[in-house]
């Protein structure tokens, strides 16, 4: 892209990223050039090379967009501002670090306009998504998303909370941060310099009265404890977990010190997932499937699968979008006498396919067969056949 070089080169950098739908620019200095780069559907693509009076201008701009302390280069640096783009308000948030060439400096971008979605347009299949509105549908207990960062778990713990807000429901969150502002929900920023952390937020939020609380992350022993405490009081309790899979989640648990009668006696469900790009829907075409995708994929035999060609619409990477792949394990009286005794994860998931549980590696090959996703986007995310998968895989 051809640059400007009259005190505008921010401005056009972003604005640039945010009509292709990027997530965060990234400026990367590497000695005598610097690479800007874009995350698109989660795979940063290079945007373009500046010289470092180039670099330099942008940084100095940035800065004090939002508001950082211009001649500081030595410590890291946080600061926020929004920028109107064609009638659009849009947030950013940009970090800088020190590097041996200089200040890495990322911008995340957050689109108010594009709202919070709905679970329909999640991307679950419609047994996933009945089973997740029946683990959403009681009055109290604990909810667990899990899956890496940058999995959509957010997304999903949002979406969640748009479709259980209703007149006569006080709905309360504490989260870090606050991504996006929902109406009619009262959100509380984690504020750590202040004292104000997950378990400092929930400890206070639950004498609000509140019928639904979302906690952004459990991170810690007392911010679980009192998660599961306050499922067990009459609340219904969303949250997050950094586990791999949603049977990993009730070993976390307990891993962090919570009675295993106490998980058996909160814990409503758990949903784990990824987020894979999908096929283009432009430039999308038919293949036969190798030999190496016919092995992964078996017991299916598909004759085709689909995948993106490239084209102008996707930037020449045969992806357009995402979409989650996900595995549910709901947990009734049953289940939660097996957590209660100790009970393996095989015994686990055993018991979970009789209430619905279909793995994620199962969800993965179901996108696959559909042509929605490819073979590579699992092998690049890390959706493979597990072993526990493979012993699990006859009661599914």
């Amino acid at each position: 892209m051809e640059l400007m070089h009259n005190g505008k080169l921010a401005q056009q950098l972003l604005q640039e990223a945010i009509n292709s739908g990027a997530s965060d620019v990234h400026v990367e200095p590497l000695g005598s050039e610097v690479r800007v780069r874009m995350r698109i559907d989660g795979i940063l693509q290079e945007l373009c090379r500046l010289s470092w009076n180039s670099y330099t201008t942008l940084v100095s701009q940035l800065k004090v967009l939002s508001g950082m302390d211009i001649a500081e280069k030595r410590l890291p640096q946080d600061g926020r501002w929004q920028l109107e783009v064609a009638g659009r308000v849009i947030d950013l948030r940009l970090s800088t670090l020190p590097t041996i060439f200089g200040e890495k400096v990322v911008v995340r971008i957050l689109d108010r306009e594009q709202g919070v979605r709905r679970l329909e347009d999640l991307g679950m299949s419609s047994a996933n998504l009945s089973c997740y509105r029946k683990m959403n549908g009681g009055a109290q207990g604990l909810i667990l998303l899990t899956g890496p960062t940058g999995s959509g778990k957010t997304t999903s713990l949002y979406a969640t909370l748009q479709e259980l807000k209703q007149e006569g429901l006080n709905l309360v969150t504490v989260e870090d941060p606050v991504e996006y502002k929902l109406e009619g929900i009262n959100q509380v920023a984690v504020n750590r310099k202040a004292g104000l952390d997950f378990a400092t937020g929930l400890r206070s939020l639950v004498r609000q009265d509140p019928d639904i609380i979302m906690v952004g992350e459990i991170r810690d022993r007392e911010t679980a404890a009192m998660a599961v405490q306050a499922a067990l009081t009459g609340h219904l309790v969303l949250s997050t977990l950094h586990t791999n899979s949603a049977v990993g989640a009730v070993a976390r648990l307990l891993d962090m010190g919570v009675e295993p009668y106490l998980v058996a006696a909160a814990l409503r469900g758990v949903m784990a997932q990824r987020l894979v790009r999908r096929v283009c829907g432009h430039c999308a075409a038919s293949y036969a499937p190798t030999l190496q995708e016919l092995g992964y994929l078996a017991p299916a035999a598909p004759s085709l699968l689909r995948c993106g060609q490239g084209c102008a619409y996707c930037r020449g990477t045969g992806y357009s979008g995402r979409l989650a792949v996900q595995e549910l394990l709901p947990v009734d009286e049953a289940m939660g006498d097996l957590i209660s005794a100790g009970a393996s994860k095989v015994a686990l998931l055993s018991h979970g396919a009789t209430l619905g549980w279909h793995s994620l590696y199962a969800d993965a090959v179901d996108k696959v067969l559909a042509g929605q996703t490819t073979v590579k986007e699992l092998w690049r995310v890390g959706i493979v056949a597990t072993r526990l998968v493979q012993e699990v895989k006859n009661v599914h």
